[in-house]
């Protein structure tokens, strides 16, 4: 599929600038002739008006001609010849021409000019430029108004070699087989009308950035082999009133006159935000609500045949559109485009691996492993961090350490080997970073350690311990979430016993674990003094998480000091028990921490022998909520 440029807007000026050139043409010629005398210097030698008039006195002029500007005259030669021919400046003399009769000169006033000429020049040139002028900015305003109406889609066409299908998405399996059916109408529509059926006129997208709704929204256009126009809901928000309400208008317009098509709308909630949630703000309410209706308006103006117009949409924000919106006969459907799970992503990457040379040593259900969460966005990104990495290396396959140290890229950021640490500093990063390690190596639910590092990563991280899952995992009970927050809390635990001390480099650990604690008791009701309630306000369908009020419910200051007490007590005791693990294993901290420091960084099957060493300091059955 490629993208059709729209036609340019004819030039309706082409008149205008006609008698914009004629009118600077004929205002040349009136200046020039006026211009010129003053700029070039005149060649008759110029004399006082004094002089002029002792000559005539004296009876040596011949001939004088008068004008407005100057007095032109000639005196007397010798032996008949024609004398000089002077000049001089004209003043308002009423004796001149006494003078000159008196003295028998021959004197004339200047040829007059061509009427017609003036008549041009003084009454017609200036009611051409007034016109010409006008209507330049008439046709201006009138091209910025109707330029400004227009939409802004990107119309795609069949036929060219950048075209997406299906078999260019993987890892969204339900969602394509929901959009198969649109397809289907569209190439096939006679076996859904024969039997009375109603294609849904529009579909709306939901799921996280970056799970690929817009590329989905392409493969069908693709399949169908139908025009397909996207466009941005932001495109329609302007400035002034109506111009929002007008682009959809003409949006619609060219869909139906290249019916049956698909109306790709990104990002929706741009113009469809609820109007009864206080998401109008003053002074922006009026262009958006004339938005929004005028696009509820259109949605409801289709039916099906030749002027088959689908409506494809995408939001990550579905909570927030408005519920004239979502109702049946407009958004018909809702189709989820979540996260892959393991299955999708090894899929995705066997797409976008295509692309690249691989070595014999990468395994792709290894990496989909090590990859949980990561969407189709982040996979492609991910498959061009490693081929970039292996061109950096100057290799001419991408290895399986290029997709390791991409992996690590993209969860913990760059390598910072500039940032020089202190021996001391670097001594307590690595006993902090083992700490965690031993104490996942034994919590259920925290994952497989798979590397130590004390080489500093991203914008704060000063060592790091990389903890992969080693299967998709949808719940988590009680157990694992008390294991992972005495995981996060090892790392503190450990600098407790080596040094008797604490530091900064734990408040991350620390927020993360108070968070988890919190959802235990507000949001999972994992709380035996509490109970099976929820305290926390969660928001349906939200994907990009918490938007910066408070999430708790009105509570009594009773309750409320409840939560801060049991939220207290598992963060101790998931501290308690971490700090149990690392005394009970005090040999081996010592043993791994002094490794690290030489080495910086510990990993694969060394790193495996290392922490299969690590005992339990109690019943390896015993049940982590006593």
């Amino acid at each position: 599929m490629s993208i059709k440029k729209k036609p340019k807007f004819p030039n309706n000026r082409l008149i205008g600038n006609g008698l914009l050139i004629l009118a600077g043409v004929l205002l040349i010629a009136y200046l020039v002739p006026r211009l010129v005398p003053r700029l070039v210097p005149r060649p008759k030698p110029r004399v006082p008006y004094s002089l002029f008039i002792q000559q005539v006195e004296n009876g040596q002029v011949v001939a004088v001609q008068i004008d407005s500007e100057q007095i032109l005259y000639r005196l007397k030669g010798e032996e008949g010849k024609p004398g000089p021919l002077l000049a001089t400046t004209t003043i308002n003399d009423s004796q001149l021409l006494k003078r000159l009769e008196d003295n028998k000169v021959l004197f004339q006033a200047a040829p007059p000019q061509s009427r017609w000429f003036a008549i041009i020049l003084n009454w017609v040139i200036p009611p051409i430029i007034l016109v010409a002028a006008f209507q330049f900015f008439m046709n201006r305003n009138s091209q910025g108004a109707l330029s400004m109406s227009k939409n802004k889609a990107k119309v795609y066409i069949e036929g060219e070699s950048d075209k997406i299908t299906f078999a260019d998405i993987a890892g969204v399996e339900e969602a394509k087989t929901e959009l198969t059916e649109i397809v289907d109408f569209l190439k096939t529509p006679q076996r859904f009308t024969e039997i009375g059926a109603r294609i849904p006129k529009g579909l709306l997208l939901v799921g996280p950035p970056g799970t690929g709704k817009t590329l989905l929204a392409k493969a069908v256009a693709g399949e169908a082999g139908v025009p397909f126009f996207s466009i941005s809901g932001s495109e329609f928000v302007e400035l002034f009133v109506g111009t929002g309400a007008a682009r959809v208008r003409d949006l619609f317009g060219e869909a139906k006159k290249k019916a049956p098509c698909i109306i790709f709308i990104d990002e929706i909630d741009a113009i469809g935000k609820s109007r009864s949630s206080g998401n109008f703000q003053s002074g922006s309410s009026d262009e958006r609500e004339q938005t929004l209706n005028q696009l509820l308006t259109e949605m409801d103006g289709f039916g099906a045949g030749d002027l088959t117009v689908i409506i494809l949409a995408a939001t990550n924000r579905p909570e927030a559109l408005d519920a004239a919106l979502l109702r049946p006969g407009r958004f018909d459907r809702q189709v989820l485009v979540d996260r892959p799970d393991l299955v999708g992503r090894e899929a995705i990457l066997n797409i976008y691996a295509k692309k690249v040379k691989l070595g014999e040593d990468v395994d792709l259900h290894k990496i989909a492993v090590r990859t949980p969460g990561f969407g189709g966005a982040d996979l492609a990104n991910l498959v061009n961090e490693a081929a970039l990495l292996a061109a950096r290396n100057k290799r001419e396959t991408v290895a399986k350490e290029d997709f390791a140290e991409a992996i690590e890229r993209v969860v913990a950021g760059l390598e910072k080997r500039s940032r020089v640490l202190s021996d001391r500093e670097k001594k307590i990063v690595a006993y902090h970073e083992v700490g965690h390690a031993l104490v996942g190596a034994l919590m259920p639910g925290s994952g497989k350690v798979e590397k130590i590092s004390i080489v500093p990563r991203g914008m704060a991280a000063l060592g790091y311990t990389l903890q992969l899952p080693t299967e998709d995992r949808f719940l988590r009970d009680e157990q694992e979430i008390r294991g992972q927050i005495a995981t996060l809390l090892g790392g503190r635990a450990a600098e407790e016993i080596v040094f008797g001390n604490i530091t900064t480099g734990a408040s991350g650990d620390l927020q993360k674990a108070t968070d988890f604690a919190e959802q235990m008791v507000t949001t999972y009701g994992m709380s035996k003094v509490l109970g099976p309630l929820a305290y926390e306000r969660r928001g349906k369908g939200g994907f990009l998480g918490e938007n910066g009020v408070n999430p708790r419910r009105l509570l009594s200051e009773k309750t409320a000091e409840a939560i801060d007490n049991e939220v207290k007590e598992i963060v101790e005791k998931a501290h308690q028990q971490a700090l149990d693990i690392l005394n009970h294993n005090r040999d081996l901290l010592e043993s791994i921490s002094q490794q690290i420091l030489e080495q910086e960084v510990i990993e694969g099957d060394n790193l495996y022998q290392l922490l299969e060493q690590v005992k339990y300091p109690w019943d390896k059955q015993l049940d982590l909520n006593k």
